[in-house]
């Protein structure tokens, strides 16, 4: 149930080409000269720092595009939450890398121009080869990463932001023109092929995981919506009906990327674990009503064609290190730990469930029946959370590791899967530390985007 050699190897492998990407780019700059340029010819001093701030950035667009390329095995080796950590801080650092390389050359033309300084401006962003589509290319970039900054992210739907942030790609399009036939650094054979190989490589990593293979999963799996069913007022689950869905490999806990063919705005995929154990027929996800692919969901009709991509995610029972479990939901996000409640490796008396919901309690039938049969222990946890950032409901008392310990006071020796809200998820990881589970032994997918 622990982690192997072979678990971790991709993420060495991973750290490896990322962290050699960044000797070669800073190797290329030196053998360019801008080493020698930075350090005695002060003149050169900031076209050299452009440069080697621009090769930068480039390389950083290129290792975050290849982070979100939905490799599988680089999936399976941090999880979602943690690429999309990764990818979204080298997207900010190759940003701030860009706008740099950006203000240096102007700087640079400033100082070699003073005196005609708006026509040197206009020259080098405008006129000079290639430099207005990178102009164009880097506003661009700047738009998706305002977008992506969390209070306007916060007042963008999912699928609105998700539409926006493709436009990175384009950005990167129209930059990259300027750096291979106008730079100085792309003369060298060697080194044509170390961009070409790191441009391709993403573009083809890209269509291939993201574009051709979900298409051709979609294809041969042949999913259709089987039925649609209402579980509370504010959600629903759809069952999918297909072909040979053993062969995807899917484990309880982890999720798809659903496309439903037929609805408007179908090419805006959506991220929806599955609630079930799956089968080699069918396949269920559950939602709530949030969100613009959840209210087109919920009108579905049966026989509608699904694409798909994935299964994605690692909140499953691969990570488990002890025999014993505690599940800790809230709201929808009891959905994946419904679908490892059910097919999980457990004895009677070695499972805990602690559910937090307001009002409605999704599968409240299926997880009675369910825990009466496994002989697993449900905490139904109903109510209004306290107002002191706790992830407990009003009325509960003592802190939250103090309850946690209550529920399950033997929680330090057993592995704790959690799913929920961001801000709520965050408060439990941290009463299940001060609780005293190891970091290793806490498991959950952050959803949020």
């Amino acid at each position: 149930m622990t982690e192997t050699l072979t678990a971790r190897a991709p993420r060495l492998m991973v750290n490896l080409v990322g962290g050699l990407a960044i000797v070669l780019t800073t190797w290329i700059w030196v053998r360019g000269g801008g080493l020698v340029q930075t350090f005695v010819y002060p003149e050169y001093l900031l076209e050299s720092q452009a440069l080697y701030t621009g090769l930068l950035s480039q390389v950083l667009m290129i290792l975050m595009v290849l982070l979100m390329a939905r490799i599988p095995w680089v999936e399976q080796s941090w999880g979602h939450d943690v690429l999309a950590r990764r990818h979204k801080w080298l997207g900010y650092a190759s940003f701030w890398l860009a706008i740099v390389h950006t203000v240096l050359f102007a700087l640079d033309r400033i100082d070699r121009q003073p005196s005609e300084w708006a026509a040197a401006l206009w020259q080098l962003f405008v006129r000079d080869s290639w430099m207005l589509w990178a102009t164009i290319g880097t506003l661009l970039i700047i738009g998706v990463v305002i977008t992506s900054i969390q209070i306007a992210r916060r007042r963008l739907r999912y699928e609105s932001w998700h539409l926006l942030h493709l436009y990175s790609y384009l950005g990167m399009a129209f930059v990259l023109p300027h750096e291979i036939f106008d730079g100085t650094h792309f003369h060298e054979t060697w080194t044509q092929v170390f961009w070409w190989t790191m441009y391709f490589g993403s573009l083809g990593a890209v269509l291939f995981w993201r574009v051709i293979r979900p298409l051709w999963l979609s294809w041969r799996h042949q999913l259709v919506v089987d039925r649609v069913v209402a579980e509370t007022p504010s959600a629903c689950s759809i069952e999918l009906r297909g072909r040979r869905l053993d062969r995807l490999r899917t484990r309880s806990g982890q999720f798809f990327i659903f496309r439903f063919l037929g609805s408007p705005g179908w090419t805006r995929g959506n991220p929806y674990s599955i609630s079930a154990a799956p089968t080699s027929d069918r396949l269920r996800v559950t939602l709530e009503a949030a969100g613009d692919g959840a209210t087109r969901a919920r009108v579905l009709t049966p026989g509608s064609r699904v694409l798909i991509e994935g299964p994605y995610g690692t909140m499953t029972g691969l990570r488990r290190r002890h025999s014993k479990m505690v599940m800790i939901a809230a709201g929808v996000g009891v959905t994946p730990l419904r679908a490892l409640l059910e097919d999980a490796p457990y004895q009677p008396g070695e499972a805990t469930l602690i559910y937090r919901y307001t009002d409605d309690a999704i599968f409240l039938a299926e997880l009675t029946r369910l825990t009466e049969l496994r002989g697993v222990d449900l905490i139904l946890l109903p109510g209004r959370r306290r107002d002191d950032g706790s992830w407990l409901p009003a009325g509960v008392p003592g802190t939250d590791a103090e309850a946690l310990t209550r529920y399950v006071p033997d929680i330090a020796s057993r592995d704790v899967f959690a799913c929920g809200p961001v801000p709520w998820l965050r408060a439990v990881r941290r009463s299940a530390r001060s609780a005293g589970v190891e970091t290793r032994d806490f498991h959950y997918e952050d959803y949020a985007w």
